[in-house]
């Protein structure tokens, strides 16, 4: 039998992570010229920044791959519930999942799969994110 359930709806695609030989140049960059902010260092090698209600996570390689920066993107989902949901959507649609969802320490909950190029997509509720979901921008 097939699901023919629609998911739930998502906030879009507002996470990406890059792969980078220069953590603190980037960082400088995202930062000092593009205004982004740190939201959480969780070690020497990995830093994550919030603008706007987005999220870009910056993790320190010591060789740029062949294959480019892209480490994957994330769809970003309103509720930790619909990780869960979006989960099991995608498994009874055949797609195989790199992990079962989780809860990470900073309250994030997610999981990751592949598109049929080998894309890894993080389905993420993100809290501070999913709380400014919505919000008008300022000015």
């Amino acid at each position: 039998m097939v699901d023919t359930s629609e998911p739930p709806a998502t906030l879009g695609i507002r996470h990406i992570a890059l792969k980078v030989c220069d953590l603190e140049a980037a960082e400088a960059f995202y930062a000092k010229v593009l205004g982004y902010r740190v939201e959480w260092r969780p070690d020497g090698d990995n830093v994550y920044l919030t603008r706007d209600g987005d999220n870009l996570a910056l993790h320190r390689e010591k060789i740029q791959p062949k294959g480019g920066s892209l480490d994957h993107f994330g769809i970003m989902l309103k509720r930790a519930e619909d990780v869960d949901a979006w989960a099991a959507h995608l498994k009874a649609r055949g797609v195989k999942l790199a992990n079962e969802p989780k809860t990470h320490r900073d309250g994030a909950r997610s999981f990751y799969a592949s598109d049929p190029e080998g894309n890894s997509i993080q389905f993420i509720h993100h809290p501070p994110i999913a709380a400014g979901a919505g919000r008008p921008k300022p000015g």
